[in-house]
C-alpha cells in the first residue's frame, strides 16, 4: 500500500497535474494562527505542517511547494502530531464532526473517525509517545473525554468520561509520555489528572476537590500549558503570571490485579516564579524544559528549573507553539555520551509560531531569527486579481496588504495601514492603479506595482466600504458603504496632469448593498452604472448628466417580488439579446434585459446548501471553446463552476467548501485559469486551478435534453407524479376542446399558454400573479427576438424545464408561512401566534397581490364547502359552480398557521 511504502519525502514526488475536479486547491496562503505548527523536517528540506481553515498544510519552505491533506468539513479546531512526526492527527467542531488520522509521509488519511463528539466537536487532542493512542475532549457545554485505539477498526473510544462545569471549559491535552495510560488536561482555572486501565474503566483524580486561589497562597495567574517531568514523579503548568506550578504525584498503591488500580494521589508542592511575562508555551524535550512567552522569548532550563540559555528577538510577538527538528545540526554529536544530552538539545533548530501569524526558524548553533512568513492576523475579505498580469493583492482587517505573483507564487510587495483595515480592493481596466475601501469609510487610490498613494485618501463615506469599482475606461470609481449609500469619484485633468476627485453621492436604498456593477452604453459606449440592494431596487445612474455633489438616477426598478437579490452581473452575448444576470435567496438565477430590465427567464441555480452570494463569468483562455462560457460563484462556505447558458441542468454545475466560516469574495485570473478565495475571519485565501473539461464532462455524463430534469420529478421519467402530469396536460386539451364536443378530438402534445398556471397549481406549485406573469411571457416571447413571432403554446418537454426552474427549489415550507403569522398574527391566550378572521379577509383584499370581495369568497368557498369529489382533480375548469356566500362561522375566529395549512387549504402538515 502507499502507506506501506511510504518513506520522509515522497509526499512532494507525486503527479498532481492531472485532476478530475472542475476546481483544484493549488495553494493556501495564510494559516490558524491560534494552532501549533509542527516542523516536520529541517535542513535541505525545511518542511511545517500547519492548519489553514478545514485544510492541512504540508509545506516545504525552500523548494516552494504546497501539499494539501483534504477531509475536513468543518474547519480544524485542534491537532496533533507523534514524536517521530509521521502521524498527524486532526478533528473539528462543527455539524458532523471529524477526526482524521494522516500520515505525512504518504498524505494518506489511514483512519477516519465519525459521531466521536457529534455535539459541538472537538477542542483538544493529543497522541501518545508510542503513536497507539489518542485522547480527545468535546467542545460541548458538558464536556466529554474520549481514550481512541486508532489502529483499531472501531467507531467507540476505549473509554470515556465526562466531566463537571465546575471544571471549567479544559482546552489542552497531552499524554504522559512514559505512560500511555496517562495524561493530564487544564482549563483556565483547573487541572486534571487522568489514569485509564481496562475498557469501560476511567479515573480522573481532580474530581475530588477544585482549584482555588486559596490552594497555592498566591496568585498564580491562568494556566496555559502543562507537561509531564521526564523525572516520571511530577507535572508542570505554565501561567499567564509567569510561574510554573509544580505538581507531585505519589506512587500507586499496589492492588491484586483482578481490581482496577487506583489514580496517583496528585498535590501542588510549589509555585516557582520563572519571569514576570507570561508564559504561553510549555514543552519538554527530553531532558531539557523549555518555555515560551508573550515576548517571544524561548528559555531552556533543566530537570531543576535552573535557567540553560535564552533565545529572544525583538521582532518575536507572543509565541503560541514551538516544533523542534527532527535532525540535529551536526549528526555525529549523536555519538556523545549522556552527558552531553543537555548540549545536545540545544543543538536543534527551532520553528516558532506567534498569535500575531508570523513564523520563524531559529538556527541554534548562531541564535538567527530568519522570518519565514508573516500573514494577516485578523478577517481577510479583500481580494483583486490585476487585469493583464498574474499578480493577486489581497488586504485584511489588520491593515496589511500584500501583492503576489501568483504562478511562481512569489511574494512581491507589501504595506501596512494602521489607521483602519482594508474591506475591498479592485485594479482599474488598465492595471496603473489599485483602490481599495476601508473599514473607517476611507477609500485610498494607489500605484499598483509600489503601493504608494497617488493622491490624498477621500473620506466620503460614514460606514465601511463594502464594495468598489472602476468603469471600462478608467474614468470613474465607484463605491458602496455600508451605510446604503454610492459614491462616485471622477479622473480629471489638472494642472496638466490626471488627478482623482470626488464627483457625488447618494443614499440610493434603505437595506445593504449587495453589487456595484459598471457596464457599457451600446450605443454610445459611455460608462453605465448600477447598484442592486437587498430592498430589491436595482438603481440606474446617469453619469454623464451627474455634476458635483449631485447623482443623478435614471431608472429605478423592484427586481423581484418577495426573494432577495444577491448578486448581479453581465451576461454574455450568447444571443442578439442583451441580458444582466442575477441570483437571490431562493436559489433562482434570472435574466433581465438591459433595456426594458424585463424578466425574460427564472432559472435553478445550484442548490449546495445556501445561495450565491457573489458570481462572475470567467475569463476565456486561448484554448477555450469561444462559444462556450463558464460562471464562478461563492456560496457562504463555496466556491464553484457553472455552464453557460443557464438552463436549471444540475449537472452544469460544481462546487467545493472553500472556507467552512465563510467566504468573504472572490477574484478570477485576467486568464481565467484560477480563481481565488477569501476566507474572511479565517485569515486565509486560497488559489484553486480551473479544469474545465472536468466540469464538461461531468454535464455529458449528466444526460442531453430532459434527461437531466427528468431526475428532479419525484419518481423521475417512470413516476407516478410524471404520469399525473401526462394525464393533466391531455385533461387541459379536453377542456379546451369542450368536454361535451361530439367532434373528432385532436390529440396535441401541447398546451395554451393560458393554461400553464391551472396545471402548476394542480401539481402543487402556487405561483403568484406577478409569477405567471414571468411564466407566461418567458415561453410566449422565447422566440421573439430571433423570429418576431409570439408563441401561445407550450409542450411537455418545456412545461417540465418550466416548472423545475420556478417551483420552490426547496418546496413548500411549513416553517415559512410561520414566519408570516410571526409578522402578521399576534400571541393568542394560549401563546399561539394567530391571525384575527377579519384581519386575514382584510390582508387577503388590501395587502400584496389584492384579491376582490367575490375572489376570496369563491376561493374560500371552494376550499371549505365544496372538496373535490372522490377520485377528482382539483383541476376542476369544466365544472364551474357559483361561488356560494361564506358566513363568518365557518372561518375560525382565530386562524393558527396549522389551521390555515390544514383546514383551510388542505393541504398535509409534514410531522
Amino acid at each position: 500500500s502507499l502507506v506501506w511504502a511510504a518513506a520522509p519525502g515522497m509526499l512532494f514526488r507525486k503527479n498532481r497535474d492531472s485532476s478530475l475536479h472542475p476546481l483544484d486547491l493549488s495553494w493556501v496562503f495564510g494559516y490558524n494562527s491560534s494552532l501549533a505548527v509542527h516542523s516536520l523536517m529541517d535542513g535541505e528540506d525545511r518542511v511545517l505542517l500547519y492548519v489553514s481553515s478545514h485544510t492541512v498544510v504540508i509545506h516545504d519552505i525552500l523548494r516552494n511547494r504546497q501539499f494539501h491533506l483534504q477531509g475536513h468539513t468543518n474547519v480544524i479546531s485542534c491537532l496533533c502530531v507523534s514524536e517521530d512526526k509521521r502521524w498527524v492527527a486532526t478533528a473539528d467542531r462543527g455539524p458532523d464532526p471529524l477526526i482524521i488520522v494522516w500520515d505525512s509521509y504518504s498524505g494518506v488519511p489511514v483512519r477516519t473517525i465519525f459521531e466521536s463528539h457529534s455535539e459541538d466537536g472537538v477542542c483538544a487532542i493529543a497522541i501518545s509517545q508510542d503513536a497507539k493512542y489518542l485522547v480527545t475532549i468535546g467542545a460541548a457545554t458538558v464536556q466529554k473525554v474520549c481514550v481512541w485505539r486508532w489502529t483499531l477498526p472501531t467507531e467507540k473510544p476505549i473509554c470515556s468520561t465526562e466531566l463537571k462545569p465546575e471544571f471549567g471549559h479544559q482546552d489542552y491535552v497531552i499524554f504522559n509520555p512514559q505512560n500511555p495510560h496517562e495524561f493530564l488536561s487544564n482549563s483556565k482555572t483547573q487541572v486534571i489528572f487522568y489514569l485509564w486501565v481496562r475498557q469501560s474503566q476511567f479515573w480522573d483524580e481532580n474530581t475530588a476537590w477544585l482549584l482555588s486561589p486559596q490552594t497555592f497562597k498566591c496568585l498564580v495567574g491562568q494556566f496555559s500549558q502543562s507537561v509531564f517531568h521526564f523525572n516520571n514523579t511530577q507535572a508542570l503548568t505554565g501561567t499567564s503570571a509567569g510561574k510554573l506550578v509544580v505538581w507531585d504525584m505519589d506512587n500507586p498503591r499496589t492492588l491484586p490485579e483482578e481490581l482496577p488500580a487506583k489514580p496517583h494521589g496528585v498535590t501542588a508542592t510549589k509555585v516557582v516564579s520563572m519571569q514576570k511575562e507570561s508564559l504561553t508555551v510549555l514543552q519538554v524535550l527530553e531532558s531539557c524544559i523549555v518555555t515560551g512567552d508573550v515576548k517571544g522569548q524561548v528559555k531552556f532550563y533543566d530537570g531543576q528549573l535552573r535557567l540553560l540559555t535564552i533565545y529572544s528577538h525583538d521582532k518575536v510577538g507572543p509565541l503560541r507553539s514551538i516544533s523542534f527538528s527532527a535532525i540535529l545540526r551536526d549528526p555525529l554529536t549523536s555519538w556523545s555520551d549522556s552527558l552531553n544530552s543537555v548540549s545536545l538539545m540545544l543543538n536543534r533548530n527551532f520553528i516558532l509560531s506567534t498569535s500575531d501569524a508570523t513564523m520563524f526558524h531559529v538556527a541554534t548553533d548562531s541564535t538567527n531569527f530568519e522570518k519565514i512568513t508573516k500573514e494577516a492576523k485578523k478577517a481577510v475579505n479583500a481580494i483583486a486579481c490585476h487585469p493583464q498580469e498574474p499578480l493577486v493583492a489581497v488586504g485584511s482587517h489588520c491593515g496589511l496588504l500584500k501583492v503576489w505573483e501568483y504562478k511562481q507564487t512569489q511574494y512581491l510587495v507589501s504595506r501596512i495601514f494602521t489607521e483602519a483595515g482594508i474591506q475591498c480592493l479592485s485594479y482599474d481596466p488598465e492595471g496603473r492603479f489599485l483602490a481599495a475601501g476601508f473599514t473607517d469609510g476611507s477609500v485610498y487610490i494607489l500605484d499598483a506595482i509600489s503601493l504608494q498613494s497617488i493622491c490624498e485618501e477621500f473620506q466620503f463615506s460614514q460606514g465601511s466600504v463594502t464594495h468598489i469599482s472602476f468603469s471600462h475606461d478608467s474614468k470613474y470609481l465607484a463605491t458602496a458603504d455600508e451605510n446604503y449609500s454610492v459614491t462616485v469619484y471622477k479622473r480629471v485633468l489638472q494642472n496638466g496632469s490626471r488627478c482623482w476627485e470626488h464627483l457625488a453621492g447618494l443614499d440610493s436604498h434603505y437595506k445593504p448593498i449587495r453589487s456595484i456593477l459598471f457596464g457599457v452604453h451600446s450605443d454610445s459606449n459611455e460608462p453605465r452604472l448600477l447598484s442592486l440592494g437587498e430592498d430589491r431596487q436595482l438603481v440606474e445612474y446617469d453619469l454623464n448628466s451627474s455634476i458635483k455633489d449631485h447623482l443623478v438616477v435614471t431608472h429605478r426598478d423592484r427586481l423581484e417580488q418577495v426573494a432577495v437579490p444577491l448578486c448581479l452581473t453581465w451576461y454574455p452575448q450568447l444571443s442578439t439579446e442583451s441580458f444582466f444576470l442575477t441570483a437571490n435567496n431562493c436559489y433562482k438565477m434570472k435574466l433581465y434585459n438591459t433595456t426594458t430590465k424585463m424578466c425574460r427567464k427564472t432559472l435553478l441555480g445550484p442548490t449546495y446548501g445556501s445561495p450565491l452570494e457573489k458570481i462572475q463569468i470567467l475569463p476565456r483562455t486561448s484554448s477555450a471553446d469561444p462559444q462556450q462560457h463558464y460562471l464562478v460563484y461563492i456560496t457562504k462556505d463555496k466556491v464553484g463552476l457553472q455552464m453557460l447558458p443557464v438552463d436549471g441542468n444540475p449537472h452544469k454545475s460544481s462546487a467545493f467548501i472553500c472556507h467552512p466560516d465563510g467566504a468573504s469574495d472572490f477574484a478570477i485570473s485576467h486568464d481565467g485559469r484560477y480563481v481565488f478565495t477569501a476566507g474572511g475571519k479565517e485569515c486565509t485565501f486560497m488559489k484553486w486551478k480551473v479544469n474545465l473539461p472536468a466540469l464538461d464532462a461531468a454535464a455529458f455524463l449528466g444526460g442531453e435534453d430532459l434527461i437531466p430534469f427528468y431526475s428532479l420529478l419525484d419518481g423521475g421519467r417512470e413516476g407516478k407524479f410524471f404520469r399525473e402530469l401526462e394525464d393533466y396536460f391531455y385533461y387541459v386539451q379536453l377542456c379546451s376542446q369542450g368536454i361535451q364536443t361530439l367532434e373528432r378530438r385532436q390529440v396535441s402534445t401541447h398546451i395554451p399558454l393560458e393554461e400553464i398556471p391551472s396545471v402548476m397549481r394542480a401539481i402543487g406549485f402556487y405561483p403568484s400573479e406577478e409569477e405567471i406573469e414571468d411564466m407566461i411571457n418567458e415561453v410566449k416571447l422565447s422566440k421573439y427576438v430571433d423570429t418576431g413571432e409570439e408563441l401561445t403554446k407550450i409542450n411537455l418537454g418545456d412545461f417540465i424545464k418550466l416548472y423545475i426552474n420556478h417551483r420552490p427549489a426547496l418546496g413548500l415550507s411549513m416553517k415559512t408561512i410561520q414566519r408570516a403569522f410571526e409578522v402578521l398574527g399576534y400571541d393568542n391566550k394560549k401563546g399561539d401566534k394567530v391571525i384575527d378572521r377579519g384581519d386575514f379577509l382584510s390582508l387577503l383584499q388590501c395587502r400584496g397581490e389584492q384579491m376582490t370581495e367575490d375572489e376570496v369568497a369563491e376561493c374560500l368557498t371552494t376550499l371549505l364547502g365544496r372538496r373535490p369529489r372522490e377520485g377528482g382533480s382539483e383541476l376542476d375548469t369544466c365544472d364551474p359552480t357559483g361561488a356560494a356566500a361564506l358566513t363568518e362561522e365557518e372561518i375560525p375566529a382565530e386562524i393558527t398557521a396549522e389551521i390555515f395549512v390544514a383546514d383551510i387549504l388542505g393541504l398535509p402538515i409534514a410531522e
